[in-house]
């Protein structure tokens, strides 16, 4: 059993137990002979229905473990694209400048992880999703955002707006 089937039954024990969104695989793109790829994960917002968030990530190969060291780690490069794909309803969300954590991925054996965040932005009516990679050893400067706005939609907040 390989070390990403372990961590990924790991996550989805803790993302149900955690209410965290759940990814699903829609691409996987072979960058190279060894066997490296970039994978495409959809990622629906369990708090906010009608928001889907497309993250990559680099998902190193067997040849290229063997060759490099570094064998239970993938890099720390993502990227993310958030878009209302059906009409929003916002449920407990965290309003505050941390916001939630909706997803994690093991991108490592133990250590590291990639994460999504959504932030609430109240002055401008927008939803902030932030992917970075989070490591217990000197954190990661890689991140990446994408923004949903919701001026001018039809949102249901199911305990009101925040005022």
């Amino acid at each position: 059993m390989s070390y990403k089937l372990l961590i990924a039954a790991g996550v989805a024990t803790l993302s149900l137990a955690g209410g965290m969104a759940l990814a699903e695989e829609v691409g996987k793109v072979g960058v190279d002979w060894v066997g490296n790829d970039i994978v495409v994960d959809a990622v629906s917002d369990p708090e906010v229905k009608g928001v889907t968030c497309h993250v990559t990530y680099f998902d190193r190969s067997i040849i290229d473990r063997l060759s490099k060291g570094n064998w239970f780690e993938d890099p720390s490069n993502n990227s993310i694209a958030c878009r209302q794909t059906g009409p929003i309803e916002i449920g407990d969300i965290d309003l505050s400048k941390d916001g939630d954590e909706v997803f994690r991925e093991g991108m490592s054996l133990i250590w590291k992880a990639l994460v999504v965040n959504r932030i609430y932005d109240k002055q401008n009516d927008t939803l902030i999703y932030l992917a970075h990679s989070r490591q217990v050893v000197d954190g990661s400067a890689k991140m990446a955002i994408s923004t949903v706005p919701l001026f001018g939609q039809q949102v249901v907040w199911k305990n009101g707006k925040p005022q």
